[in-house]
């Protein structure tokens, strides 16, 4: 089992391109895919600028939503996970790579006024107002929930102020950082609720009929995956 970074675009990201290979595999989301040539996946989303999307060599896989929409079915889908990139690609490496530590760096979620990402300014996707999106700590959550499942610890590399609920770390601690211990009865409750009310929504696009989903419902579902942070 392996170590995977995982890079969004926050402005700190930048860092990440003097870093030693601390760790087995890259993945980039979005443009981050520019801050380091030795990027294993690149994965992007169906409205990605084309423009943007790098040229594969040999040793670049690009993962689009023909890859990550399975993957992300197959961990609830997209209305429990969370539709912005950051989670899309967390439950993909959960699926695929099966690493034992998902090291994420630059996906904090946080835009402080000025330079929002490291290009320059850009659109700060999981701030729009989205039934998916009400609650960033949540998901995150539920995201190391599930991770935790599989025994993989997901850590955050960042320093700074961050929408993720994740256990800071650096990439020192990455050999010894283990999942956190969950309790196994409040993490069984959510997904029971989950089921309960069958929230899903096959194709990814949930946004195609919104009159499905019960907003104080994912509120109350979001309230019991906060409950389960050790």
């Amino acid at each position: 089992m392996s170590v995977v970074l995982m890079l969004g675009s926050a402005p700190m990201v930048v860092q990440a391109e003097e870093w030693p290979r601390a760790f087995d595999t890259v993945v980039a989301i979005n443009n981050a895919w520019r801050v380091r040539p030795d990027w294993d996946f690149a994965i992007y989303p169906w409205d990605f600028d084309p423009s943007r999307v790098p040229v594969a060599a040999a040793a670049h896989t690009l993962v689009t939503e023909a890859d990550f929409v399975p993957a992300q079915n197959r961990y609830g889908g997209f209305v429990y996970a969370g539709a912005t990139m950051a989670y899309t690609a967390g439950y993909w490496a959960l699926d695929a790579l099966r690493p034992r530590v998902l090291a994420v760096f630059g996906c904090d979620m946080h835009y402080p006024a000025g330079q929002t990402h490291f290009y320059g300014t850009g659109t700060p996707d999981p701030l729009r107002a989205d039934i998916t999106l009400r609650s960033l700590e949540a998901k995150s959550v539920r995201l190391m929930a599930m991770a935790a499942l599989q025994g993989c610890a997901v850590v955050n590399l960042s320093t700074g102020p961050s929408r993720l609920m994740c256990p800071r770390a650096a990439l020192s601690d990455l050999a010894a950082v283990r999942p956190l211990a969950f309790d196994a009865f409040r993490v069984q409750a959510a997904q029971a609720r989950e089921a309960t009310l069958g929230y899903f929504a096959p194709s990814g696009r949930y946004w195609e009929d919104l009159s499905a989903y019960d907003v104080a419902e994912i509120d109350r579902l979001d309230a019991l995956w906060l409950a389960c942070l050790p």
